[in-house]
């Protein structure tokens, strides 16, 4: 069991969720906000996607993401910073007769391609999608090769960032396991163990055990899961010894029919934390059990 928890709030994601909850964070100030209401909470790390203001769309725009930052940090909120890299993955493709008459809605980049934000923002963390994975019942397709992943990881590994390894299945946790036996992850390394997205890890606890019992013994690690399974996932990860992640982007109620916001989630799992007998860790300890390296 693990006694001394960090907290991510998952701020708002890529998802189409736009629509199905009446404030989920689109521009810049919005989730700036929101990652400051998250840490006033209790959680110590803010994940960050961006999306486009005037569409709600995902986005890979460097401005934005520079905004969200420095809005942060205007607030003197010490919050650790945690931006995605997993954009630039999503291949749509054509109907059946015509597989690659790709729609409109693909956005594929190599894996530099994928980094500019991580190199003009230096973050604390960024995420590393450790695989290709069916998404949803539709014809889209994440696409992260080996190729891709190891040219990824090198240039994070230079630019002195913290890679968060994303593992949504377990072949995506053999392939993490495969880049620290080539050197292109520091020690100690950082997993996310994704539970419930169609069609990866399902959001059961054998499996995440399985998962667990494959990381190295120096490894920290945060899991979660979809939707309802949420909250049981902060008890679960904390018994199981690692720590947990909650917002918006993986689940929009705090109960049934009422929508939550960030900082009613985290408030939440901070709840499940202590009364399981463990405290949360501030961001100046999470900085020290994770390694991280702050820049300027």
């Amino acid at each position: 069991m693990n006694h001394d928890v960090i907290i991510t709030c998952a701020v708002t994601g890529s998802g189409d969720t736009v629509g199905k909850h009446p404030a989920i964070p689109i521009t810049p100030a919005q989730i700036a906000n929101a990652a400051i209401e998250a840490a006033k909470a209790g959680a110590a790390i803010a994940h960050i996607h961006v999306r486009d203001p005037a569409t709600g769309k995902a986005s890979r725009d460097v401005a934005l993401y520079r905004e969200v930052v420095e809005r942060i940090r205007e607030q003197s909120t010490d919050i650790v910073i945690n931006l995605t890299a997993g954009m630039g993955g999503d291949l749509y493709l054509g109907p059946d007769k015509a597989p690659t008459d790709f729609s409109e809605s693909t956005d594929l980049v190599g894996g530099m391609a994928r980094l500019p934000h991580v190199e003009a923002l230096l973050p604390e963390i960024c995420t590393l999608d450790c695989g290709s994975l069916n998404f949803g019942d539709s014809n889209l397709v994440y696409v992260a090769t080996p190729e891709m992943l190891r040219i990824g990881a090198k240039r994070i590994q230079a630019l002195g960032v913290k890679p968060e390894l994303e593992i949504f299945d377990t072949g995506n946790l053999w392939f993490a396991l495969q880049l620290l036996k080539e050197e292109l992850v520091d020690s100690p390394p950082l997993f996310q163990l994704c539970h419930g997205i169609p069609w990866g890890a399902p959001p059961d606890i054998g499996v995440m055990t399985g998962m667990v019992n494959l990381l190295p013994d120096n490894a920290n690690w945060t899991a979660f899961a979809l939707g309802r399974n949420q909250m049981p996932w902060v008890a679960q990860s904390m018994l199981l010894g690692g720590n947990v992640r909650v917002g918006l982007e993986d689940n929009l109620y705090l109960d049934k029919g009422v929508f939550a916001s960030n900082g009613q989630l985290v408030e939440r799992a901070a709840n499940i934390v202590t009364n399981l007998g463990g405290r949360l860790l501030s961001p100046a300890e999470a900085r020290t059990k994770l390694g991280l390296k702050q820049h300027g």
